[in-house]
């Protein structure tokens, strides 16, 4: 069974392999080992990219685009724990089955590759477990820096939020957010209308501006805490 029908998912829509050249001889490199043994996918804007419960056999790097990764609560509401942007790997478990979703908030350039097959490829199988020990361990980092931020009031969370997006996208001043409201909220642990209050508090106070509802501009650093 191929890599694409391993991943199949309860959506209508299946996703598009992209033909991708091949190198005569491959790196040795982890992280270009692992985008060698990979399968390209493309995932439309809340398309399920796996579910909880689902086996872990594969690992997912996003090239474009953005995914969010959540559990759902036996009172039935989201717990979103997480966004992953271009650059991450994510799907990374330490079990057999998922222990959470993962949907692409907006259309996304996935690659996917199964865990067995970056093992049996020709190169340093030390290399790729400390490559993989990285990533866990650059998840969990984030992991704990959300979970300090969720201690914090309504603003320094909605600020935390807005620094760590500008930190991992590279950016200076603006910020692309490609997730909604409802997702920002839902990760902050806060309601929507907090979220945009505090957002629309932030702008009247000129350390913002809105653009539009998926960009913000960083006006003025000082009020962000950013020195």
């Amino acid at each position: 069974m191929g890599l694409s029908a391993s991943i199949a998912r309860p959506s209508k829509r299946r996703p598009r392999a992209r033909r991708r050249p091949q190198p005569a001889v491959a790196p040795t490199a982890p992280n270009r080992t692992l985008e060698l043994a990979s399968t390209p996918l493309n995932f439309m804007r809340n398309e399920t990219i796996f579910s909880e419960g689902e086996p872990a056999e594969c690992i997912y790097k996003i090239e474009s685009g953005c995914v969010r990764t959540y559990a759902m609560l036996k009172n039935g509401e989201r717990q979103l724990l997480a966004f992953h942007v271009p650059g991450d790997c994510f799907g990374l478990e330490d079990r057999d089955l998922r222990t959470m979703s993962a949907e692409a908030t907006t259309d996304s350039a996935i690659l996917v590759v199964k865990r067995k097959a970056l093992m049996t490829r020709n190169g340093d199988a030390a290399s790729m477990m400390r490559y993989l020990l990285d990533l866990t361990a650059e998840e969990l980092r984030r992991t704990q820096r959300h979970n300090k931020l969720l201690l914090k009031g309504a603003q320094e969370r909605v600020i935390g939020f807005l620094l760590e997006m500008k930190e991992r996208r590279g950016v200076e001043t603006e910020i692309a957010l490609h997730m909604t409201r409802r997702d920002i909220a839902d990760y902050l642990g806060l309601t929507i209308e907090t979220v945009s209050r505090t957002l629309s508090r932030l702008e009247s106070e000129a350390a913002i501006s809105l653009p539009t509802p998926w960009r913000i501009v960083l006006r003025v650093p000082a009020a962000l805490n950013l020195q």
